[in-house]
C-alpha cells in the first residue's frame, strides 16, 4: 500500500490517496501522512477504526453510512460518534460521511457535523428538488403569460 500510495501521490497536484481501515492500513496511513500525502482513510464502520486513522495522520476518514443501514445499523450515527470525538479531542482528521443513499442522508450527515459528503450524481438531483418549487414555477409561468398576453 506504501508504494501503490506513494506512486498515486505523484499522478496529479492534490491527491488524497484512498486506504482502507485495516491493520495494514493505519501502518500505511502512518508513513504516508509523514511524506506529506493526504490520505482517505476509506471502509470506516466504527469510531474506533476512526480514532486509529486520525491517530495515524489520516486527512479525512470516511464512516460508509448506507453500507452500516443496509445491514440494519445507523450509519449516521457513526458519524456523529466520530464527529464528537474528534471534537473532544480537537483532531485535525475530517469526517467525510460516505455511501451516501439519499438527501435524507446529506442533511443528517450535516446535521451530524460530519465536514464533507461524497453524494452520488442521482442524489444530489433529487436534492435540487421540490414539488413546492416546481408548482412554484408554474404558477409564475402561467401569471406571466397572463400577463403578456
Amino acid at each position: 500500500m506504501v508504494t501503490e500510495g506513494r506512486e498515486i501521490a505523484g499522478w496529479i497536484d492534490n491527491p488524497w490517496v484512498k486506504i482502507p481501515s485495516t491493520e495494514a492500513g493505519f501502518e500505511a496511513i502512518s508513513v504516508l501522512a509523514k511524506d506529506g500525502i493526504r490520505i482517505n482513510q476509506t471502509l470506516c464502520f466504527s469510531p474506533n477504526q476512526a480514532m486509529l486513522g486520525a491517530q495515524a495522520g489520516s486527512t479525512v476518514v470516511s464512516p460508509f453510512v448506507g453500507r452500516l443501514d443496509d445491514i440494519g445499523h445507523d450509519g449516521m450515527e457513526l458519524v456523529s460518534d466520530i464527529v464528537s470525538i474528534f471534537r473532544y479531542y480537537a483532531l485535525e482528521t475530517k469526517v467525510m460521511a460516505a455511501s451516501i443513499r439519499h438527501p435524507q442522508h446529506c442533511i443528517m450527515a450535516a446535521k451530524a457535523g460530519a465536514h464533507i459528503s461524497t453524494v452520488p450524481y442521482g442524489v444530489l438531483m433529487q436534492m435540487t428538488k421540490h414539488p413546492l418549487t416546481d408548482s412554484g414555477v408554474s404558477r409564475f409561468a402561467d401569471d406571466w403569460r397572463k400577463a403578456t398576453q
